[in-house]
């Protein structure tokens, strides 16, 4: 992925989240509230994260693989618990499977900023990238916090519009960047 790839991404998704935070209509702030405990959200997060996994489980190489000869195994095994969490651990499994998503995508943006020192502007990318892992680490381990902030959020109405003007800005900003590399 080319830097400019990787930043115009983040900048793009900061915008639409941005958008959607600044409309703040019943239909945005009623799903956004359900969304921690969705069903469907669960399958297409959680479903979504379990499946990007597994196909990057299936690149491991040798040097990766202790215990077995082929990653199969290891992708069963692992197929098998995200199935089984679906039943036995159905709650806040969408803020979960965010998190996941948030934590496989910084993989690739991160790696598109390596070494390329001569671009100093590319922090702007790794900051919000940073950011974006530290509260999937932070909700993968308490998800229940998500609901609370989307509580705390929708409470007033100029806090979810201050949000959403100052992803919308960021993501600009991101979206500016993107094309001076």
């Amino acid at each position: 992925m080319s830097l400019t790839t990787a930043t115009l991404l983040p900048g793009i998704f900061l915008i639409v989240l941005g958008a959607l935070l600044l409309i703040s209509n019943s239909a945005i702030v009623s799903t956004l509230k359900a969304m921690p405990r969705s069903q469907v959200a669960s399958v297409l997060f959680f479903g979504g994260g379990a499946v990007w996994f597994a196909f990057r489980m299936s690149g491991l190489s040798e040097a990766d693989l202790i215990l077995v000869q082929s990653p199969k195994p290891l992708m069963i095994g692992f197929s098998v618990l995200a199935l089984l969490a679906f039943f036995y651990l159905p709650d806040f499994l969408a803020v979960r499977g965010l998190s996941v998503l948030m934590l496989l995508a910084g993989t690739p943006l991160l790696g598109a900023a390596f070494g390329e020192y001569e671009e100093p502007q590319r922090l702007f990318m790794v900051t919000a990238v940073y950011i974006g892992l530290a509260a999937a680490l932070y909700l993968g381990a308490v998800p229940y916090r998500l609901r609370d902030f989307f509580q705390w959020l929708f409470a007033r109405p100029g806090r979810s519009r201050a949000l959403g003007g100052g992803l919308l800005g960021y993501g600009a900003l991101l979206a500016v960047v993107a094309f001076t590399y």
